[in-house]
C-alpha cells in the first residue's frame, strides 16, 4: 500500500495529481456534453459568454481571447464583481441577484448561445439569477463548480438551489469543501486551493474536443493565434473584424 508524502509540498503535488487523474476521467461525459453544446453554438454562428465572480473570473477569462482558443467566446465582466477594484464590495456584490440585470444589459444573449458559469461554490445570488436568466432565453448553461462544497454549504438563494441543479451541463472540479486541501497542525485553516488547477484543465479540455467536434462536422473552428508568435497579429486581426460587433471587448 502507498503510503501518503509527509512533506506538505509533496502532499499538494500528490492531492492535484490525484484530482487530474480522477476528474479527467469522472468528468468525461460532461466535457463530452459541454462540446457538443460548444460545437453546435460555433455551427449555429452563436457565442460562448463566460461568467464568473472573484476568483471565479480567472477562469472565465481562461478560455477568453487565449492562443489556442476559440474565436467566439465573450466574457462577461463587471468591475464591481472583480477583487481588484474593492474585495468586500465585491463579495457582497456577488450575493445580489440584482446584480444581474446590468449585465444581462451590457452582454446580451440570444438562444442558441451557451453560457459557462464559474462557481466553486456554486450559491451566490447574481451566479444563479444569471444562468436562471440565460435559460429563459434559450441559452445553454455549462456549470463549473464543485459539487462537494455546494452541496456541504447552505444556499444563498431565495429558492434554495444550486448552480449545478440548474445547469444543463455540470463540470464538477471535485474540491474538498472550502477549496483549501492542505492542512498543517496549529492550523485551524488549510491552504492551497484547486479549483482554478482542476477547473483551466477542465475547460481545455472542453475546448480540445469542441474542436475535435467541429472539424468532425466538416468546419474549420475559427482559434486565435498567440499575439506573441511571428504572424499571430495579423491573423487575429481578421478575428477582431468579425466579432468586434458582438464582442466589444475586443476592440
Amino acid at each position: 500500500m502507498s503510503m501518503s508524502p509527509s512533506n506538505p509540498l509533496d502532499q499538494f503535488t500528490k492531492q492535484v495529481s490525484d484530482l487530474l487523474a480522477t476528474q479527467a476521467h469522472s468528468q468525461r461525459d460532461s466535457i463530452e456534453a459541454a462540446a457538443s453544446h460548444f460545437a453546435d453554438a460555433i455551427c449555429a454562428d452563436k457565442l460562448i459568454h463566460t461568467f464568473g465572480t472573484g476568483h471565479s473570473h480567472i477562469l472565465a477569462e481562461e478560455i477568453f481571447y487565449r492562443a489556442g482558443g476559440l474565436a467566439n467566446v465573450s466574457v462577461v465582466v463587471d468591475d464591481e464583481l472583480m477583487l481588484h477594484k474593492a474585495v468586500v464590495s465585491a463579495t457582497n456584490k456577488e450575493r445580489e441577484s440584482a446584480t444581474v440585470s446590468n449585465l444581462l444589459a451590457s452582454h446580451p444573449m440570444v438562444s442558441g448561445d451557451c453560457l459557462l458559469v464559474i462557481s466553486n461554490s456554486g450559491g451566490n445570488g447574481a451566479t444563479l439569477e444569471l444562468a436562471k436568466k440565460a435559460k429563459e432565453l434559450g441559452v445553454k448553461v455549462i456549470a463549473l463548480t464543485s459539487v462537494n462544497h455546494a452541496s456541504s454549504a447552505k444556499a444563498r438563494s431565495p429558492q434554495g438551489v444550486r448552480l449545478h441543479e440548474i445547469a444543463d451541463v455540470v463540470l464538477d472540479n471535485g474540491g474538498v469543501p472550502g477549496d483549501a486541501c492542505i492542512s498543517f497542525d496549529g492550523l485551524a485553516t488549510p491552504v492551497a486551493a484547486t479549483s482554478t488547477i482542476i477547473g483551466a484543465f477542465l475547460l481545455q479540455s472542453v475546448v480540445v474536443e469542441t474542436v475535435a467536434r467541429v472539424l468532425a462536422s466538416g468546419r474549420k473552428p475559427e482559434l486565435f493565434l498567440s499575439a506573441n508568435l511571428d504572424g499571430g497579429d495579423a491573423h487575429n486581426k481578421a478575428l477582431f473584424a468579425k466579432y468586434v460587433k458582438q464582442i466589444p471587448i475586443l476592440n
